[in-house]
Order: C-alpha cells, then structure tokens, then sequence
C-alpha cells in the first residue's frame, strides 16, 4: 500500500505546494475573468514541477538545464496562445507573463527550493494585486495603450449586452 502512495521523483509536499501556489494565482485570475483560472495555473505548475523533478532524478547538470529549456520553450507557446490582437489592442499579455512566472514556481520546487516558489506566488499576487489597485485610484496609470484597452473593453462589453448569445 505504502507503494502506490510514493510518487517519487515528486514529493507530496513538493504537490502540495504548486497545488497551492498555483490555486492562489489561478483563483485570482478566475475571479477576474481572465483565461487562466485555476485549473490551468494548478496544470502548468505541477506540469512543470514534476518534469523539472524528473531531471533532477536523472543526475548531471546538463540534463536538467535541456529539460528546463524545453519547458520554457513550450510555455512560451501556451504564453502565445492565449494573446489575441483586436482593433489595434494586444490582450492576453498579463496572462500569458503568469504562465510564463506560474512555470517559473514549478521549476523552483522540481529544482528544491519551494520557498523561494512561495515568496514569488506572493509576489505575483501582489503585483496582479497591487497593481489593479494603483489603476483603479490613479489615471496616470491608465494612458496610452491602457486608455485604448478600455475603450475597446467598453464597446466589446456593449456588444455583448446587445446580443446575449455573446456573438
């Protein structure tokens, strides 16, 4: 029984922490609407924890580093997958960053140091955080391209009142 319960090259509290560190960050992108909610964050940092785990079991540095390229390669193509150009106004970047970061947190606890991967979940969620709030009270945040995302945020939201099918 004690068999089936031993995941190794992955830790249950290596598990444990990505599940809550990427929960944390998808929960707050799901709130928010945006296309990376929580089942998503879990995937990408448990994805990326145990491939990174598997090269470590493996030995030699050189392994771990071609593993670790690879991950980052492929994140950025899911990082792309979510960005969408419309009238002029590039969306998706803010989620496709927390991809990119989320698979940053799952390389730190395959490579053994889950609380560095905690500190930077915290720190993702203070910037997602911290950052809406500062848009929210100042308008100097909110210029240039800011000032067209709303726009077209505005008339994409009207649209979509006008026509409940949302299409």
């Amino acid at each position: 029984m004690s068999e089936w319960l031993t995941i190794a090259p992955l830790t249950w509290g290596g598990v444990i922490t990505a599940m809550l560190c990427a929960g944390a960050i998808g929960l707050e992108r799901q709130l928010r609407g945006k296309p990376v909610g929580m089942r998503t964050s879990i995937l990408i940092v448990l994805g990326t924890y145990a491939f990174t785990a598997l090269a470590g079991s493996l030995g030699g540095g050189a392994d771990q580093a071609r593993v670790l390229g690879q991950v980052i390669t492929g994140i950025g193509f899911l990082g792309a997958g979510v960005m969408l150009a419309r009238d002029g106004v590039v969306v998706g970047v803010t989620s496709a960053a927390t991809i990119w970061v989320q698979a940053s947190i799952g390389a730190l606890i395959g490579f053994g140091v889950p609380g560095t991967a905690v500190l930077l979940a915290g720190l993702v969620l203070f910037v997602l955080l911290g950052v809406d709030i500062l848009e929210n009270y100042s308008s100097l945040m909110t210029r240039g391209v800011h000032t067209r995302y709303k726009r077209w945020r505005r008339r994409r939201d009207a649209g979509s009142e006008a026509d409940p099918s949302g299409g």
